[in-house]
């Protein structure tokens, strides 16, 4: 299928080196409390090191410097930037080069709240940036930086229900926005909004919610059947193009799709037979593919589904490179977060799931080398620096190679995400 040389919208740049060294980054969602992308916090990491090593002057340049590399609007698809910042990023003077509309400047839990710090911080806001305290908690000479904050962040990880509701109490009267951070779970989420959060950090969304003697909905079950045929290579394809048909919302996404710039032909198509016929076989099982996720995901956040396209497009991409089927690969990333656009477990989704034996135990247990790409993928999302060089070490697997696959799906997937 064919993909414009420069698809619209954002995404993540491709990786740069600098003296021999990868840089790269990676994103985590902050979501309202409907499931919309509010802002993104960046990740970065420089070099083969999960950690800067030296001294804090240096980590805040280089900080600084990734973020300018990057360039921020692409980071973030023009939404709000929340960047770590040491005591010296704040008092020195290289965050003002970053675009201060767009950035939140995170301060860290660890930062001693000198005068200095404080001080710049308001030399910070009236220049047009926003604050963010991490990982707050309460502790002595935190009241200056509490007024002059835009969003503090609570760590669900770090603190129990009960502290967190008497710090909530405590900042009932001032005028920020609450962020629940690293909520994983949908009872954390609804504590969360029970609590007066409006913003929410975590991959929470990512997980399914079990519920007993659930089962999938037919209409699902139908599209998840279409996905299996769509597999088979002997399939026949009027046959298969009649099953599409029987749904009208899926059609109507197949048809949005081949009639879009991602797909690149030169009529305009009208009908499941007539885009079989224009987009050859292969091309229609993506594009078809491509619509049974957006409908599958119905109902659940956004940025889900756009981390699904990302897997995806990833471990196809990928796959070349470690003599592993890109098809395959391509419907594991997909099918990863089936089990959260469902809220079914995936040991009750596997019995129905177009793969061999080896891929499904991968997507259960997610064990051996045909898992490997989605692993690293996984720990990438989460900035799991460990995890992944982990993976790089155990499978061989390139470092700036994987970055460069990165890059290209997360801007296939804004691209597709446009139009689904």
């Amino acid at each position: 299928m064919a993909i414009p040389a420069q698809a619209p919208g954002c995404a993540l740049p491709a990786p740069h080196e600098v003296a021999g060294w990868v840089r790269y980054v990676a994103r985590q969602a902050i979501l309202d409390l409907h499931g919309k992308v509010h802002a993104y916090e960046l990740l970065f990491r420089d070099g083969s090191e999960a950690a800067f090593r030296g001294d804090g002057n240096q980590a805040s340049r280089i900080m600084v410097d990734n973020t300018l590399l990057f360039g921020l609007g692409k980071l973030t698809c023009g939404l709000p930037a929340f960047v770590n910042c040491t005591a010296e990023t704040l008092t020195g003077d290289w965050v003002r080069l970053l675009p201060a509309g767009m950035t939140v400047l995170e301060v860290l839990e660890d930062i001693e709240f000198t005068p200095e710090v404080v001080q710049a911080c308001r030399r910070l806001k009236t220049l047009g940036f926003r604050l963010a305290l991490d990982d707050f908690v309460w502790r002595a000479g935190v009241e200056p930086l509490v007024k002059l904050a835009d969003y503090i962040k609570v760590d669900f990880v770090a603190t129990s229900y009960f502290e967190r509701r008497a710090l909530l109490e405590r900042l009932h009267d001032t005028a920020v926005a609450l962020v629940a951070e690293k909520v994983e779970t949908e009872e954390e989420y609804r504590e969360a909004r029970e609590l007066g959060f409006t913003l929410v950090q975590g991959y929470y969304f990512c997980r399914p919610v079990l519920l007993e003697n659930r089962k999938v909905p037919a209409n699902r079950m139908t599209q998840i059947e279409i996905l299996s045929k769509l597999q088979d290579e002997s399939v026949d394809m009027h046959e298969l193009a009649e099953m599409v048909k029987r749904d009208t919302s899926l059609t109507y996404r197949l048809l949005r799709l081949v009639n879009s710039p991602v797909c690149a032909i030169q009529q305009e198509v009208r009908s499941v037979e007539t885009a079989l016929v224009a987009v050859g076989h292969e091309s229609f099982r993506r594009l078809a593919t491509l619509a049974i996720a957006s409908e599958l995901n119905e109902g659940r956040p956004l940025e889900l589904l756009r981390m699904a396209f990302v897997r995806a497009r990833f471990c196809e991409l990928a796959a070349e490179s470690y003599q592993l089927d890109g098809t395959e690969q391509y419907l594991l990333g997909l099918l990863s977060l089936l089990p959260a656009m469902l809220r079914l477990p995936m040991s009750d989704l596997v019995a129905s799931l177009p793969l061999r034996k080896e891929i499904l135990t991968a997507l259960q247990e997610e064990t051996g080398t045909a898992c490997c790409l989605l692993r690293w993928l996984k720990g990438h999302e989460r900035g799991d620096w460990a995890t992944c060089d982990a993976l790089v070490s155990s499978y061989a697997l390139k470092r700036g190679e994987l970055l460069r696959c990165y890059a290209e799906a997360a801007i296939w997937a804004e691209a597709v995400l446009r139009l689904t």
